[in-house]
């Protein structure tokens, strides 16, 4: 094992560089991703050394893109789209939803359509509307997608690769506030399965659910709570279709308790189906219902007032009380 340092941005960049190095059919496609390397940055260099033909700067057409992207799936490559903020997948929802979702299965099977579309999400970028949006619950409810959303470099590096190498359509969503932040990074061990879950922290009198930026909420929450005298396990979700639920309800029938938090809106949102389903399996092993904590059910708001919206680990840690209280 080999581990070096990287941001959560540089990972990325490295896991699509060996994707395009691995399999010649592997192609780039966005908004300003070629000469910029993307607003981000998480392509740049890429042009260069993969030329145009492999990474295309695409028009501002959103709807354009993926269908082209669909096209040349449906011809034998592999593309990888890019949208370039959360709020502007919008324009694309009609191809996702109507076509690269169900393509496969109007087929029969006998048609394969190997895309991958990047997303970043979520917010604490203290940008504007439609740049810190949470969409997560749209694609989850679709059939036909595969949703995936890596915390840490190390994830991000593997899981892309992993949903390039899928034959099936997989919605990539990044959590751009944790673009810059650094992590472990070992490029010779796989560090999990694309759709696993998995324990990141471990703890005996609470669970500690959610995905993307907000594990690195959680475990600062886990961190506060031990110094008051309560252990929290902690639990990345990683993919949110397919949900591995073996971890996280192995944890729940250990502590008894569980919460989850996201930054999405709470109706109708992946946190509401994970704590059904861990209500439906683990109900007798539950010491207190599983609590929610979320963004509010209202349009993300003003840049100034993201601290008000988003959970924060005193969020968290009031639903841990809550959950102990019972």
């Amino acid at each position: 094992m080999t581990l070096e340092t990287s941001t959560f941005a540089k990972a990325l960049n490295a896991g699509l560089r060996q994707a395009m190095t691995d399999d010649p059919r592997v192609l780039m496609m966005g908004e300003d991703i070629g000469r910029l390397g993307g607003v981000f940055r998480i392509t740049e260099g890429l042009l260069a050394e993969f030329g145009e033909q492999r990474v295309l700067d695409t028009p501002l057409a959103e709807s354009g893109i993926v269908g082209t992207a669909i096209g040349l799936a449906m011809n034998g490559f592999r593309p990888v789209v890019e949208i370039q903020f959360d709020g502007f997948v919008f324009p694309a929802f009609d191809q996702i939803t109507t076509q690269l979702a169900k393509l496969t299965n109007r087929h029969e099977g006998a048609l394969s359509l190997p895309v991958v579309i990047r997303i970043p999400y979520g917010g604490h970028i203290g940008a504007i509307e439609h740049h810190q949006e949470s969409p997560e619950a749209y694609f989850t409810h679709t059939a036909g997608l595969r949703v995936v959303s890596p915390s840490t470099p190390g994830d991000a590096y593997w899981m892309i690769q992993d949903a390039i190498r899928s034959n099936d359509p997989v919605i990539f969503l990044e959590p751009k506030s944790r673009y810059w932040a650094k992590g472990e990074l070992d490029r010779e061990t796989r560090s999990a399965p694309l759709h696993a879950s998995r324990v990141v922290r471990r703890g005996s009198d609470v669970t500690l659910v959610g995905h993307g930026a907000m594990v690195t909420t959680l475990l600062q929450a886990a961190a506060l709570a031990e110094a008051e005298g309560v252990s929290c396990e902690v639990v990345d979700v990683r993919s949110l279709s397919p949900i591995d639920y073996g971890p996280i309800l192995d944890s729940v029938r250990s502590t008894g308790r569980m919460v989850y938090a996201q930054e999405a809106p709470g109706s109708t949102s992946v946190g509401s189906e994970i704590a059904a389903t861990v209500a439906e399996r683990a109900f007798y092993s539950l010491e207190a219902p599983v609590l929610r904590v979320s963004g509010f059910d209202v349009p993300f708001p003003p840049a100034k007032l993201e601290g008000a919206y988003l959970p924060d680990a005193d969020r968290v840690l009031e639903a841990v009380d809550r959950a102990l209280a019972y």
